[in-house]
């Protein structure tokens, strides 16, 4: 049935009020030129935490980022209320491009990555000696995930008072990961804070370990202004911590050259569905002139890699070549194996 007849005319056409006053939705973009440029310090149920200036600001995603998430490290556009008064709220309106990534999946075989951090420069990897027991294959699978996300890994072994840290410092010599080591009193007396500061000054570390491990306790130490909830006891039957950590949370550090330490939940599993070989050998820069002539999809770890070849003619160390097909290997096996 037409309402207005064959040829209405402007007059004839009743426009309903929009009562809620809100502006046509349209598909032009606002270019929002005058937008401030933030960091994401932490998120929360939607709401992230943003550092703009010498203010913080808690905002939300803006509707026409679609589905791009935006994760602690981002460097971010932001509009609205930047007074970070209590109550007040801004709106992410653009997410710039990254430096580096850290990322995982939830198991080998999940096909959707998660992005932990970004724009870290530095994957710091806390791991007790002893109380939770070490699992050197979880120490795999994160240097995997740093160098395939562009980030420098440090080694950091805790509780060293219990058990001795040589077969582990042995294991990844070959690979030249900086280490520190520490025990229980280095950590109630400060001292362990100030050895692995030394690794942290002017660069963004994010760090990541089993709960248990002591690295929120450390972090508390590295940054005492702004202490976190420290884990809780360790399960005897499985040696595992319990998660207190429930979200990441990038903090400043207090030193001339600056920097930021990011601390991170503890993690029980790190999937490595996501990553490319190629680009892991790219942090083995004396081993990845010799992948030229491996076949194509080369793993690496296969009779016909160039690698042996290269590697046999003296360009490199074997110990090199093992480490790096363990690393490349890790994903076919479980990490308490």
């Amino acid at each position: 049935m037409r309402r207005y007849g064959k040829n209405p005319d402007e007059d004839d056409v009743r426009v309903r009020p929009n009562r809620k006053g809100n502006r046509p939705r349209t598909n032009i973009r606002p270019k929002h030129e005058d937008a401030s440029e933030g960091m994401v310090l932490t998120v929360d149920r939607g709401r992230l935490t943003c550092l703009v200036g010498d203010r913080v600001v808690v905002a939300m995603k803006a509707r026409e980022l679609g589905r791009k998430a935006a994760v602690v490290g981002d460097r971010v556009s932001i509009v609205g209320d930047l007074t970070g008064d209590k109550d007040t709220l801004a709106r992410i309106v653009r997410i710039s491009a990254r430096t580096s990534v850290l990322r995982r999946t939830a198991d080998d075989d999940d096909p959707f990555e998660r992005v932990v951090v970004a724009n870290a420069d530095q994957l710091a990897i806390v791991t007790a000696l002893a109380d939770p027991e070490p699992r050197p294959r979880m120490i795999d699978r994160c240097l995997v995930a740093a160098y395939d996300g562009g980030l420098d890994p440090l080694l950091v072994l805790t509780k060293s008072d219990l058990a001795s840290a040589d077969e582990l410092l042995e294991m990844y010599g070959a690979l030249g990961v900086p280490h520190v080591v520490t025990s229980r009193e280095e950590f109630s007396d400060g001292v362990a804070a100030d050895l692995v500061r030394e690794h942290l000054s002017g660069r963004t570390t994010a760090f990541v370990g089993h709960s248990g491990v002591g690295k929120t306790t450390l972090v508390n130490a590295l940054v005492p202004e702004e202490r976190r909830r420290t884990t809780g006891h360790v399960n005897a039957v499985t040696g595992r911590g319990r998660h207190t950590t429930t979200s990441a949370l990038a903090l400043p550090l207090a030193d001339e050259k600056g920097g930021w330490v990011i601390d991170t939940p503890g993690v029980r599993s790190f999937g490595l569905n996501h990553v490319d070989p190629s680009r892991v050998i790219l942090a083995f820069p004396d081993l990845e002139p010799g992948t030229a002539n491996c076949p194509r999809s080369c793993s690496h770890d296969e009779p016909e890699c160039a690698l042996d070849a290269w590697v046999a003619e003296g360009h490199a160390d074997p110990a090199r070549l093992y480490s790096l097909r363990r690393l490349l290997s890790t994903r076919e096996r479980r990490e308490g194996d």
